[in-house]
């Protein structure tokens, strides 16, 4: 089973139609091995080929459509980010921590400001997203280092925070202020304030974000505008979800 999601996972964005020689490469097995589990996931419909390619099929969304059809958090968020949305004129979304990476599990997006498209499921870096950031706060120390320990850390722009102390650092200001500003790290020109959204207990379980274009708003309008509704709609994300799950 882990060999077979590892051949769905080999392609995403950067790679959505692979050989079997590129898929065998990314994953690790053999052209043998790699080969009998495409062709397994092709007759069940997860993959379609050509001949020499593959390619996902729509039907891979079937796996995780059942997480997202029994947790409440994109349910119960989607109208907050609406909201927001609708007062501040920006795109927001909600995700959490999986592993290294950022999962998208809602959004409202005002306009397209990222070369790639966001959608239910992208992912990124955890390190270099304000919402990552956010999510790696509400680690306890010993989760934060094996998060480091399992992480490659790779500059995506010169503007990336990309080494372990700095990123530390980020991680405390986000722990003493209760939010994050990511400023051109992620993507040139791109501009996200995250804040956590906590459960019962006072678990961070996900975060929210707004993003705009750096030309729109200086750092300093965006904390003096856009911070305030942003903490008050991830407590009110966390107060509907302690509620639901009752």
């Amino acid at each position: 089973m882990a060999r077979g999601l590892a051949a769905i996972r080999a392609f995403d964005a950067d790679n959505p139609r692979q050989t079997l020689s590129e898929v065998a490469r990314n994953t690790g097995l053999t052209r043998a091995t790699a080969r009998r589990f495409l062709l397994t996931l092709v007759e069940l419909g997860y993959l379609d080929t050509d001949g020499p390619t593959f390619q996902l099929t729509p039907r891979v969304l079937d796996l995780g459509y059942s997480f997202l059809s029994s947790a409440s958090l994109p349910d119960v968020a989607q109208p907050h980010l609406k909201r927001l949305s609708n007062r501040l004129g920006e795109s927001s979304s909600v995700s959490i921590l999986d592993r290294s990476d950022i999962v998208y599990v809602g959004r409202v997006q005002v306009s397209q400001i990222m070369t790639v498209g966001i959608t239910i499921g992208t992912r990124f870096p955890a390190y270099a997203t304000s919402m990552g950031r956010v999510l790696l706060a509400g680690l306890d120390s010993k989760q934060l280092d094996e998060y480091f320990r399992a992480t490659p850390l790779k500059a995506r722009f010169p503007t990336t925070l990309a080494d372990e102390k700095s990123l530390r650092e980020a991680i405390d200001r986000v722990r003493e202020q209760g939010w994050c500003m990511v400023d051109q790290e992620l993507e040139p020109g791109l501009r996200s304030l995250a804040a956590p959204v906590r459960d019962a207990e006072e678990r961070v379980v996900a975060a929210i974000n707004l993003s705009t274009h750096a030309m729109r708003y200086t750092s300093e309008q965006l904390i003096e505008e856009f911070v305030p509704p942003l903490l008050s709609t991830a407590e009110a994300i966390g107060a509907d979800l302690v509620a639901v799950n009752r």
